[in-house]
């Protein structure tokens, strides 16, 4: 029997459903929050729309009980793979005591968590990039032969955390994927502004170890590669710099008017490559999905947005005497 595409790279038909159910979980929470801002229910939101793929591929190639993740502040689907819920992702959004993030101290896509092995961070960008680099040296130092996942967007591969992360990991050879989200965009920057080379994963060859592009709309594709990336790493072959191709199908942020600084026939063009309409089409095609059962996944997967939203509304805030924790030392 011929092997589908998502066999011959060593996913079971089962994983690559649920593969589709984190991307669909991740958009749909993603659209409930922009609805609750619109309303005034929530202050801020940014967002993973058009990502999806990139994420939830990559992070699936990680071992979740031994692993980390060091994401940057789109990865809602990373995060979920990793265990975190819609549930947490909504009161994180209400900034609510649960919050498993920061007890509702901190703005969504600040993700953290030491039962899901989730580096807490912070907002300057790339800042989680040196600290990723230190957790491999860490694993590496007590030999337990662990992998860490650090990612950015373009535009953080351009400032200096980047390069003296990635330096140093090449110099250790240490076991940590450097993985860029490139959706064309650093804000309103284009990419022809802010790159010089051919893409970023021509960076990595100035740090001695391998930088590879793939489409990041393809969850195979960047699976294989990052699969590929972390069984080196593993292996005590050091990191490796892998950049997803992809686009950011909203604007940058609840805060950003886009419409300033790209076009609607730009958006809408992109949009014909949307991750989840794109492998939605190819489980179809291998018999995996039907438009029965997608239209039952996202009645399902609505109906788990909607019980989180109801919850995290309904939870407490933050007690006020609770803004010190952590803070200052007695």
């Amino acid at each position: 029997m011929t092997k589908t595409r998502h066999q011959s790279v060593g996913l079971t038909d089962d994983q690559v459903l649920e593969m589709y159910r984190y991307m669909l979980l991740a958009r749909k929470v993603d659209e409930r929050m922009w609805l609750l801002n619109r309303a005034g229910k929530i202050p801020f939101v940014i967002s993973c729309q058009g990502q999806e793929a990139a994420q939830v591929g990559a992070a699936l190639a990680f071992d979740k009980t031994k692993d980390y993740l060091c994401p940057y502040y789109r990865d809602f689907g990373a995060v979920m793979v990793f265990g975190q819920t819609a549930q947490d992702t909504l009161l994180s959004a209400f900034a609510k005591a649960e919050d498993p993030n920061s007890g509702g101290r901190q703005m969504p896509g600040h993700f953290g968590g030491k039962k899901y092995r989730i580096m807490s961070g912070s907002s300057p960008v790339t800042t989680q990039v040196p600290h990723a680099v230190g957790i491999a040296l860490a694993g590496k130092m007590t030999g337990e032969n662990q992998v860490v996942f650090t990612s950015f967007g373009e535009g953080s591969s351009n400032q200096g955390d980047f390069h003296e992360g990635a330096n140093f990991a090449g110099v250790h050879k240490l076991p940590v994927i450097f993985f860029c989200e490139n959706n064309k965009y650093a804000i309103s920057v284009p990419l022809k502004k802010q790159l010089a080379c051919k893409s970023v994963a021509d960076r990595a060859i100035g740090y001695g170890f391998p930088g590879v592009s793939v489409d990041g709309n393809d969850p195979i594709e960047v699976y294989r590669v990052t699969k590929e990336a972390v069984d080196r790493a593993r292996a005590g072959e050091g990191p490796t710099l892998i950049e997803a191709v992809t686009y950011r199908l909203v604007p940058h942020s609840s805060d950003d008017d886009d419409r300033v600084y790209r076009n609607r026939d730009e958006v809408d063009e992109a949009k014909k490559q949307d991750p989840l309409v794109i492998f939605a089409t190819y489980l179809k095609e291998v018999g995996l999905l039907t438009d029965k059962a997608i239209d039952q996944l996202n009645r399902e997967v609505q109906v788990i947005v909607d019980e989180a939203t109801e919850y995290a509304e309904k939870a407490p805030y933050p007690a006020p005497e609770s803004t010190m924790t952590h803070v200052y030392g007695s």
